[in-house]
């Protein structure tokens, strides 16, 4: 198949792969890992709509340029103002149709993610996600859909006959899709892992698994603790697991007062992320001018850039 030749890197690349580096050109690798848009995302991208024309090597190697680049940069400020991936291509290369109305692709993606779970139909939001999931990367998938359909769910809960079946309906789900992707990339990846804690002492927490899956979809092996643990035994989870950084999620007012205590004998870089940072700011942004390796983040989009700005994944 065309595409094996990107995705092997034992595989001997050749003289004309080598020499093409050289020059300057990418692999798909790096162009994944400078955009934050995978490998098979931009295959498809390429397959089924012209959207990046690579070059190839005689072997079949994909080959990028910085424009190469610059287009995917450019294709993705589209898709955060709500326009399909399949009318980018259009907008990228007639600028006279930016004035021109354009379908919110994501606004219909909601809606049919909504209906699903309301009729509890698994099968049609399985389906219905998988296809996004092919299109989209992860970060933009996240931030366009997955959490405003949260917000949708939360307000049309409020009060509905029914919610709390949808709920947990919905929540099982996520946990169920978004951990099997992160156990798949675990077994992809052998550097250490970021250790991921529910400390909301909430049974499901969707957001702590979406960015569970953000940080894993940046290859960062990720360990997801569902339930908090007690002071001490925390420490010992750290011994054990050697993480590169850990990661307090709630959505919920913590015990400040227990915190220190919780985190004594934990060296690595610490993140508290959720609502609980907004519940907390005043008292939590003072203890981060204490301790130099302790990072606030309200939203999994703000705990996946403030680790990567940090150098964690």
């Amino acid at each position: 198949m065309k595409d094996r030749p990107d995705s092997s890197a034992s595989e001997d690349l050749g003289t004309d792969f080598k020499k093409a580096l050289d020059e300057g050109w990418l692999p798909i690798r790096e162009v994944a890992r400078q955009t934050g848009v995978n490998a098979i995302t931009l295959r498809a991208w390429e397959r089924r709509y012209g959207l990046i024309v690579p070059q190839r090597t005689p072997k079949g190697h994909r080959l990028f340029s910085a424009e190469h680049v610059q287009r995917i940069h450019n294709i993705l400020i589209w898709l955060n103002r709500g326009v399909a991936v399949s009318q980018v291509k259009q907008l990228l290369d007639a600028p006279q149709a930016i004035s021109e109305p354009v379908e919110n692709d994501w606004q219909r993606l909601r809606q049919t993610l909504l209906q699903a779970v309301t009729r509890l139909a698994e099968r049609s939001l399985d389906d219905t996600i998988n296809q996004a999931m092919a299109l989209y990367p992860p970060r933009t998938l996240c931030e366009q859909l997955l959490m405003p359909l949260l917000a949708d769910l939360e307000q049309r809960w409020q009060g509905q006959f029914g919610a709390q079946m949808e709920r947990v309906f919905f929540y099982s789900w996520l946990r169920s899709k978004f951990g099997a992707r992160i156990y798949h990339n675990n077994r992809q990846l052998h550097t250490s892992p970021l250790l991921l804690i529910n400390q909301s002492d909430l049974p499901l927490e969707p957001h702590l698994w979406l960015t569970a899956w953000l940080i894993s979809s940046a290859d960062c092996p990720v360990e997801v603790f569902d339930w908090p643990l007690p002071a001490g035994e925390l420490a010992l989870a750290v011994d054990h697991l050697q993480p590169r950084g850990l990661l307090l999620y709630s959505s919920k007012a913590m015990n400040l007062s227990q915190l220190r205590k919780l985190l004594t004998g934990v060296s690595c870089p610490k993140m508290i992320a959720g609502p609980t940072v907004c519940i907390h700011h005043a008292e939590l942004s003072e203890r981060v001018c204490e301790t130099a390796e302790l990072y606030l983040a309200e939203d999994p989009l703000l705990a996946h850039q403030a680790l990567i700005q940090r150098g964690l994944i």
